[in-house]
């Protein structure tokens, strides 16, 4: 009975909580690399004035590592151990991705992708951006399947 609860109920649990704070450990990493590349303080932006593009540019960012984790995860073999490492492996692979793709796309393009995120007025540049990050994230998480 407790072999069965522990093989059926705590392995899975561990998984679950482990995957959880690489996930969250991910997402906060995506944060300070937005945050990087960009000009000001990307919470002070989003949160004290409000601004919509910056919030579109972290919300792509977030889902496009989402998608990388639980490509990470579906894919991983060997035990939790080895799925919560290379699960981060591959998130810091799909971070570096999206920051290399963010900063050809500025290179590409008129004006700065960063400075667009401290207008006030909704840029199209940030839905462009945004797309490029859910693209990658799914490129990543499809490679590893």
């Amino acid at each position: 009975m407790i072999e069965e609860l522990s093989r059926d109920v705590l392995g899975p649990l561990v998984g679950a909580v482990a995957y959880s704070v690489v996930g969250i450990a991910l997402m906060v990493l995506g944060y300070l690399v937005t945050d990087w590349l960009t000009p000001g303080r990307l919470g002070e932006q989003i949160w004290t004035e409000r601004n919509k593009n910056a919030a579109i540019l972290l919300a792509s960012n977030v889902i496009g590592v989402g998608l990388i984790v639980v490509g990470a995860i579906w894919a991983s073999e060997g035990g939790v151990l080895r799925g919560v490492v290379s699960t981060f492996v591959y998130g810091v692979i799909g971070l570096g991705a999206m920051a290399i793709a963010f900063l050809i796309l500025d290179w590409l393009t008129p004006g700065k992708l960063g400075e667009t995120l401290t207008e006030d007025e909704l840029h199209p540049a940030v839905f462009v951006n945004a797309a490029m990050h859910l693209a990658l994230g799914g490129v990543i998480a499809m490679a590893l399947s």
